[in-house]
């Protein structure tokens, strides 16, 4: 199973996530739900530094992707970046609801 981890500070932004684990829906190369979830959180984290220069701090391994905004003060491009990664929520939830065995999103207060 997959499971995600939405990181959020205390004025609820999200600073970042977490992504553990594989879905084993399908074998490897076949497996839909890890290939959206990856799309979806590689692709959120390219837009993040295309469209708004923020740099994410990212670590990225087999199964795992660890990605969070640096401590930066309020802008334009941090709103901009909250977009994103909240458009980025509602697209992992749209994948969660149709395959709720394979992936698990939950909240983290940092």
């Amino acid at each position: 199973m997959i499971t995600v981890s939405i990181l959020r500070r205390n004025d609820k932004a999200i600073q970042g996530f977490k992504i553990i684990g594989h879905a084993n829906y399908a074998k490897a190369g076949e497996d839909i739900v890890c290939a959206g979830v990856s799309a979806v959180t590689v692709g959120t984290v390219n837009s993040v530094e295309a469209l708004t220069g923020i740099v994410m701090d990212t670590e990225m391994k087999n199964g795992f992707l660890n990605a969070s905004l640096p401590d930066m003060s309020p802008s334009p491009a941090l709103e901009q970046a909250q977009l994103l990664l909240s458009s980025l929520v509602v697209m992992l939830k749209s994948i969660e609801q149709s395959y709720d065995k394979y992936i698990k999103i939950k909240y983290v207060n940092i």
